[in-house]
């Protein structure tokens, strides 16, 4: 299929006209031909005089065939090493010591990892970049900002968003199953992410856009529908999967940064990330998600909970936990780049008498989350993960994780907000 990206950049109800800079989305079997019929016409993408494919070994090794043609008539192939390649600063200059300084378009052929590296260097160079994605893990493929892990901390850098993209269904379908589990466990942190900005645009008066509101639960919707046919390897279903994917990173492309896609849930996956009070853990991006989206359902089930048995108080703000700071990031040498990133404090603009004032629309906000139970259970039929176990951390990390996430990213979550509340 061809998305219709043209219904994305009509005039929209928040009042905004939303920038949509992918010129095309094709998920389909044979994609990568259409990208070499694009890549050998004038007309097309013929103007590109020096395209570098970028993959690493294990994707080169899986794809290089379906991709021959393309290969054949690029500039140059990057192959860089798949152990201990990660998106961050290392990543970033071992990928520009090796991109020809001609290339005019990288091609970025993986998922997570390689997209980060190509779209922010491709913003850096201010050179075009075309997606392929290799397996249907992430939301990230057509975001305009790059998840990257620099001098220890993670941080959403600026980036490139790619000028087309090509979802081969015979190369994402292929890949292991684990890869596809963690794109379904990445969407599903959405429920949390967008009752998270739902509740801030109430407590503070954040912009929110409705209609990228419901492109993300229309991306739910798709997932869930297509989860019982994954693990029969349906073309149909992969492609469902892939499509909700790609809605949610035009999602972030329409709102120009991750909110709709990203809060809390994903602020307890970077903290598990930045090894703050773990140890390295062998887990993807969207497993470290899905585990912190139950432990954040649970937290905010308790608070709505005591909002309706009038049991939920607030007090005021207390200002930054410096020292807990210290004595955890600090820990890390990350104690000032840490007070670095929450300046200015989003939680400054939060008023103790509105926000009780608002509680019981907080809760309402909160009961439209599927309960922990509906989501552990849609988390198993797809093969995700959903407790620390699976993921290598003790469930003693669970109240430090929750403690600590809020202070990995600027950005207002209710798990943050709930440091004003006692219940």
């Amino acid at each position: 299929m061809q998305i219709d990206l043209e219904q994305f950049r009509n005039p929209c109800s928040c009042g905004k006209i939303h920038e949509i800079s992918v010129q095309g989305i094709w998920i389909e079997e044979g994609a990568v031909k259409r990208l070499y019929q694009m890549l050998t016409e004038e007309e097309e993408l013929g103007e590109f005089i020096a395209p570098v494919i970028v993959w690493d070994d294990n994707i080169k090794e899986a794809v290089e065939k379906e991709l021959e043609d393309v290969e054949d008539i690029c500039l140059d192939e990057i192959c860089l090493e798949s152990e201990n390649l990660h998106a961050n600063n290392q990543g970033v200059e071992i990928l520009e010591q090796n991109l020809p300084e001609e290339t005019d378009l990288i091609i970025a052929v993986g998922s997570g990892t390689i997209h980060d590296l190509c779209r922010y260097v491709a913003y850096e160079r201010r050179i075009s970049f075309i997606s392929v994605p290799t397996a249907a893990s992430v939301d990230g493929f057509v975001s305009t900002v790059a998840a990257m892990t620099w001098d220890g901390m993670k941080k959403t850098m600026p980036a490139a968003a790619p000028i087309y993209v090509f979802a081969d269904t015979n190369i994402f379908k292929a890949a292991p199953y684990r890869l596809t589990a963690s794109g379904v466990s990445d969407l599903l942190g959405k429920y949390i992410a967008l009752a998270d900005w739902k509740i801030a645009h109430l407590v503070t008066g954040e912009y929110i856009c409705g209609e990228i509101i419901e492109l993300e639960y229309e991306a739910l919707k798709e997932v869930v529908s297509c989860i019982d046919d994954l693990d029969r390897k349906d073309g149909q279903a992969y492609e469902k999967l892939m499509y909700a994917l790609l809605l949610s990173g035009l999602a972030m492309q329409m709102t120009g940064n991750s909110r709709p896609a990203s809060c809390a849930e994903h602020h307890m996956s970077h903290l598990w990330e930045m090894e703050v009070i773990n140890e390295p853990i062998d887990a993807l991006h969207g497993e470290k998600v899905s585990v912190g989206m139950i432990l954040v359902r649970d937290r905010y089930a308790a608070v709505a909970e005591a909002i309706r048995k009038g049991n939920c108080r607030v007090h005021p703000y207390e200002g930054l936990e410096k020292e807990l700071i210290q004595d955890t990031f600090g820990s890390k040498g990350l104690y000032e780049s840490t007070i670095a990133e929450n300046t200015p404090d989003p939680m400054a603009e939060v008023d103790a008498g509105k926000l009780q004032a608002v509680l019981p629309q907080i809760a309402e906000i909160i009961d439209e989350i599927p309960t922990t139970k509906k989501l552990r259970n849609i988390l198993k039929d797809g093969g995700c993960c959903y407790s620390m176990g699976q993921i290598g951390l003790s469930d003693e990390l669970m109240e430090p994780s929750l403690q600590l996430s809020p202070y990995v990213r600027n950005r207002l979550s209710f798990n943050r907000i709930t440091k004003m509340l006692d219940y």
